[in-house]
């Protein structure tokens, strides 16, 4: 079976564990690749590939600035991902609901014993 290419989506892009750091350094604005190189631990070029893929799946878009180029995110990209996440959303409401559930139990039958001893 051929293996996908990372740029092919979204999902493949973002399974990369430095590119999803990268998206969220960017989510307080734009940055110059050296920058995120710095604040990421890693080389220039190690960076500009990973953005160069994040590009090629509209996650991030660059701007020229001076004699610098300016990477920033461009969040409409993760709808996808937001989307098919959106799925699952239930399953977490539910979860959530049984352990409020859980929790006024736990306070009611705090209350009573509480109520009991006086």
């Amino acid at each position: 079976m051929a293996r996908v290419a990372t740029t092919s989506d979204a999902f493949n892009a973002i399974a990369e564990p430095q590119r999803r750091e990268i998206l969220t350094l960017l989510r307080e604005g734009e940055r110059p690749v050296t920058g995120l190189a710095r604040d990421l631990g890693m080389t220039q070029p190690q960076t500009s590939k990973h953005l160069r893929v994040l590009r090629e799946v509209g996650l991030v878009h660059a701007r020229g600035d001076g004699k610098q180029r300016l990477y920033g995110l461009d969040a409409r990209g993760l709808r996808p991902v937001h989307e098919w996440l959106g799925g699952f959303e239930r399953f977490w409401s539910e979860s959530l609901d049984r352990l409020d559930e859980y929790v006024q139990e736990l306070t009611q039958t705090h209350q009573e014993r509480h109520d009991d001893d006086h």
